[in-house]
C-alpha cells in the first residue's frame, strides 16, 4: 500500500558493493527532468563518496546497460505516473519495481525504456540484486528546464530516501 514516502519492500540489510544511482529524464519537459534534477543535486551534495557512482542518464539509451550490469546496487530516480498529487514519492524495491515497470508503461521521451535497460541486464544474468525506483509525481510535463513547485519540494525528499537507502545497502 505505497503512499508518500513509503518505502515498498524496502529490507535494511546490508549488502555492500557498488551503488548506481541514475537519474533519467528530459529536463526541457518540466517535470519530466525530475531524475536528472534529482541526481544533479546529489551529485554536488556527494560528490565525495567513492562507492556510489551518479549518472545523468538524460533519456535513457542502450549504453547505460553496461552502467547497470557493473554494479551490486541501482537507484533510479525518474518522474512517474503514480496517481497521486504532484510532488508525490514512492520508492519501490527489487520485486516490486519489476512488477511497477512492467504495469506501468506510459508514452515515453525516452529512446529506451527502464524496462528495456532492465531486461538487457536480466538476459545477461547480470541484474543488480538490490534496486529500487524512486518515482516523482509529475505535475507539469510542458515545455520548461525548471521542476513544478511540487516536484522541487520534492528533490530534497528524494535526495534523503536515496542515500539512506544507499546507506541501508552500504
Amino acid at each position: 500500500m505505497p503512499h508518500d514516502g513509503v518505502r515498498d519492500g524496502r529490507k535494511g540489510e546490508a549488502v555492500g558493493g557498488k551503488t548506481l544511482v541514475l537519474g533519467i529524464g528530459n529536463t526541457l519537459l518540466g517535470d519530466e527532468g525530475a531524475g536528472v534534477h534529482t541526481v544533479r543535486r546529489l551529485q554536488q551534495l556527494h560528490r565525495h563518496r567513492s562507492d556510489i557512482e551518479f549518472i545523468d542518464g538524460g533519456t535513457l539509451s542502450f549504453t547505460l546497460a553496461a552502467a547497470i550490469e557493473e554494479v551490486d546496487n541501482l537507484i533510479v530516480v525518474d518522474a512517474a505516473e503514480l496517481h497521486a498529487p504532484p510532488g508525490t514519492l514512492r520508492i519501490f524495491v527489487n520485486e516490486d519495481m519489476d512488477s511497477f515497470l512492467g504495469t506501468n508503461r506510459r508514452a515515453s521521451v525516452h529512446e529506451v525504456s527502464l524496462l528495456d535497460l532492465m531486461s538487457v541486464a536480466l538476459l545477461s544474468g547480470r541484474l543488480p540484486q538490490h534496486r529500487a525506483l524512486v518515482g516523482i509525481q509529475p505535475q507539469n510535463l510542458d515545455w520548461s528546464d525548471e521542476p513544478s513547485g511540487p516536484v522541487a519540494c520534492a528533490i530534497p525528499r528524494a535526495c534523503g530516501e536515496i542515500m539512506d537507502l544507499a546507506g541501508a545497502w552500504r
